[in-house]
């Protein structure tokens, strides 16, 4: 049976402060929570995060990560970096690294393969912008996606990869894609994996779903058959919006 899997990714908010003090209220309400939970602060907060973590079931997420073990790529951080601090996820190929910073399927591949060396999971984020959903390409643009990202990464390794779907239209604007709209795409994903592994794999592959998650959506999401956990933004960022979509009923 798949385990719940649900993350809040912080983006480019709360220093290191308001960091460990969100990270302290959410151990306290998480104590007993049997669900994978993850939190992805930014950069310069992990190792506060860290410190408040230890101890806790609550893993620690990275936002990004560079294609390099080390060299001359300023800006960039390892994969070495990350697990010194104790991180042990991060979330590879999300929208706004593909559309803002313009990344693509070959750069996304070669951080998911490191990552995997360096033993990180990996949280690998796939969907369409609203152009390709208009042009009814959702579909293939998403396969295109999961095949390409996928690459050279085998059936054992399957095991430390988590796949998020996330329609790019739905992420912080409010808008969110049905609950069967969104089931649709990850029964896709996941005959996709079938095809590309075998049929334990696919099954036992765990597909978030991404994109204006809030508490009064939350359970309707986590009733479809192929979603099997949440990647939350903004929803993340205050401890009772989080609490309440981690403990949705």
């Amino acid at each position: 049976m798949r385990k719940v899997f649900i993350a809040g990714n912080w983006k480019m908010h709360k220093n290191r402060v308001e960091a460990a003090s969100l990270a302290g209220e959410l151990i306290s309400a998480f104590s007993g929570e049997k669900k994978k939970i993850m939190i992805a602060p930014p950069f310069t907060a992990l190792a506060t995060v860290a410190e408040v973590l230890k101890g806790s079931k609550i893993l620690l997420g990275a936002q990004n990560m560079g294609p390099e073990e080390k060299g001359a790529h300023t800006g960039e951080i390892s994969p070495q970096m990350l697990t010194e601090l104790g991180v042990s996820v991060v979330i590879l190929g999300h929208s706004e690294r593909r559309h803002v910073y313009g990344e693509g399927d070959e750069l996304i591949n070669r951080k998911v393969l490191l990552a995997l060396k360096h033993n990180l999971e990996i949280i690998l984020c796939v969907g369409e912008t609203l152009d390709e959903r208009e042009k009814d390409i959702a579909a293939q643009v998403v396969e295109n996606q999961v095949v390409e990202g996928l690459k050279g990464v085998s059936e054992k390794a399957m095991k430390q990869v988590t796949i998020a779907y996330e329609p790019v239209w739905a992420i912080g604007t409010g808008r969110t894609a049905t609950a069967g709209d969104a089931d649709t795409i990850h029964t896709l994903i996941r005959g996709l994996l079938i095809r590309l592994y075998s049929k334990k794999a696919g099954e036992e592959a765990v597909i978030q779903y991404g994109g204006s998650v809030k508490p009064d959506n939350t359970a309707e999401l986590m009733n479809m058959e192929n979603i099997d956990g949440l990647l939350v933004g903004g929803a993340s960022l205050t401890a009772d919006t989080f609490i309440k979509i981690v403990k949705y009923e």
